[in-house]
């Protein structure tokens, strides 16, 4: 094996030329390493944002940074609702599409890098053949003519290089006949068989003089951290989703319980009017409403029912599990959760670095400037460097000869001079594409800024509510004991009784309901301040190894 690379390592000295021009497309090489891309590089756009919140209230902390409610469902202490997210985390189906496209992008990005390096390829191949030899002549002239004279006249004969032709003369004058006759001359058509081994070793490398690939591996590696960026949006949004599902499932349950309660006192009131009437102490006009509001108030089950049971089953889509496989779980009702005392909102500027949605918009416009120079580099020519070592010999030993050996290597070049305008509207359209991306961007700031306001609003109004909601409930059950009590001793009419009913009942079905709109109002701020995708779930191995160099 010594021997074989001494040998060829002559053969290259055999050939200064070529050998000097190698050098040239090496150093060509370097150049290209050492980075001349077209189209612009990429910086992220500095964004303006206010420094606090416009809409701060006494139940948000703005010195404590956001990050302090990653899993911000937590602090709501609930250990059903922490259960649910936990293995919603492991089973949702659209997580796991999340994660399986961050493998499609990771190998998009392994042929973006591939681009970078040679191309090397080797084949081999073994031939049985057979030849045939060339056929054999007799010797002579190559034309010869002779005859033989007889009783019967003269008898002509001629050969053509080997072949003879004889013609046969008989009778005498015009009455005699004449016969040609042919007969080949001698041949041999040897053959022989014989075995031909191949094998050959090629390379071809690409020069990325004007970074045209290096701007293809920025632009893949760009897209494949906003597909991870797309994988912690849908995270947050699964817990956001989660949490509100079970807070709908909760509040069906407690206004089936408050409608319950009041049906319960309902059918006490309409016993009691009948027996009154019965006795002659009302009048039927007060059976009658009691009768009428009762049903009024159980038409309101099947509809709070139905609730029940589409929030139970949207947690089993959620879950990835059979609708009703939780309803043994979650049949049992239980109050709401509580929401924390304080919530920490941190500063506007910490939502551009949290909000998933933001940094996968960013990652967007990264892509697409990239993608802006990689167009731009198709309008320059491309070099490349090709190569090839190879053997032919009729015995599989006999490629290991150096004499049998073939080698060849040159530069080549392409010059793109037509495209039919397909080189500069390609250009175009992306310098459209990256102008989107960056409006996209910026829009995508607005609408997250947006959300915390809106968020802000909503949960401390709605505490505010809730608040006023409590006390009048408090007020108005005093005031159906009254009533009640003065009815029964004929002071006051059933007319009051009825109307304390229907304003205790629908006090207390607002109150759940204002616990339940608090509720959905924190989930909704704590999503819209980027959390819930910090979470102790195993990262794919795909994203762990997301940023390894090709």
């Amino acid at each position: 094996m010594n021997r074989l690379v001494t040998d060829r390592l002559d053969k290259f000295k055999g050939a200064p030329k070529m050998h000097r021009l190698t050098v040239v497309m090496l150093a060509l090489a370097a150049v290209c390493c050492g980075g001349c891309k077209t189209g612009p590089d990429y910086r992220t756009p500095e964004k303006s944002v206010p420094d606090k919140w416009s809409s701060l209230s006494p139940g948000v902390e703005a010195e404590t940074p956001a990050t302090e409610a990653a899993a911000w469902w937590t602090t709501l202490s609930d250990p059903t609702l922490t259960s649910l997210i936990t293995r919603g985390v492991e089973t949702n189906l659209e997580l796991k599409l999340a994660t399986a496209r961050i493998r499609e992008a990771r190998a998009a990005r392994g042929i973006a890098a591939a681009g970078l390096l040679p191309t090397v390829g080797a084949s081999a191949s073994y031939r049985r053949m057979q030849s045939v030899e060339p056929p054999t002549q007799s010797s002579g002239s190559p034309v010869s003519v002779g005859g033989t004279f007889s009783a019967n006249g003269f008898t002509p004969n001629v050969s053509v290089r080997g072949r003879n032709f004889n013609v046969m003369q008989n009778g005498v004058g015009s009455t005699g006949s004449t016969s040609v006759s042919y007969t080949p001359g001698s041949q041999s058509t040897p053959s022989r068989q014989s075995d031909l081994f191949m094998t050959g070793l090629d390379a071809a490398w690409e020069l990325d003089i004007f970074g045209g690939q290096q701007r293809g591996l920025e632009a893949a590696d760009a897209d494949l951290a906003a597909t991870e960026e797309y994988r912690r949006g849908v995270l947050a949004s699964l817990a956001s989703e989660i949490a509100l599902s079970y807070i709908d499932l909760r509040t069906a349950q407690n206004r089936l319980e408050i409608t319950r309660r009041n049906i319960g006192a309902q059918e006490r009131t309409t016993l009691l009017t009948s027996d009154r009437f019965q006795a002659g102490l009302s009048s039927e006009l007060d059976s009658v409403r009691a009768q009428a509001q009762l049903s009024a108030t159980k038409s309101q089950i099947p509809m709070l029912e139905t609730q029940t049971q589409t929030s139970m089953h949207r947690l089993a889509v959620l879950l990835a599990v059979a609708p009703g496989t939780l309803k043994e779980e979650l049949g049992t009702p239980a109050p709401l959760p509580v929401p924390p005392a304080m919530v920490p909102v941190g500063i506007p500027s910490d939502v551009l670095r949290r909000r998933p949605d933001i940094r996968q918009a960013e990652r967007q416009l990264a892509a697409s400037t990239a993608r802006v120079g990689q167009a731009m580099a198709d309008q320059f020519p491309k070099f490349t460097l090709t190569g090839g070592i190879g053997g032919q010999s009729g015995t599989l030993g006999g490629l290991l000869d150096s004499g049998n050996l073939l080698w060849s290597v040159g530069p080549g070049i392409s010059v793109p001079i037509f495209q039919g305008g397909r080189i500069r509207a390609n250009i175009e359209g992306q310098n459209a594409r990256q102008e989107q991306a960056a409006l996209f961007y910026e829009q995508s700031i607005l609408i997250a800024l947006a959300d915390v306001e809106n968020g802000l609003v909503s949960f401390a109004n709605e505490q505010v509510r809730g608040k006023s909601l409590q006390e009048s409930a408090a007020s108005n059950e005093k005031a159906v004991e009254l009533a009640n009590e003065r009815y029964q001793r004929g002071i006051e009419g059933f007319l009051s009784v009825l109307v304390a009913q229907l304003s205790m009942y629908s006090l207390q079905d607002q109150l759940v309901e204002s616990q339940s709109m608090v509720l959905t109002d924190l989930v909704s701020l704590y999503k819209a301040l980027g959390g819930g995708w910090e979470t102790n779930a195993p990262e794919p191995s795909a994203v762990a190894t997301a940023n390894a160099q090709p």
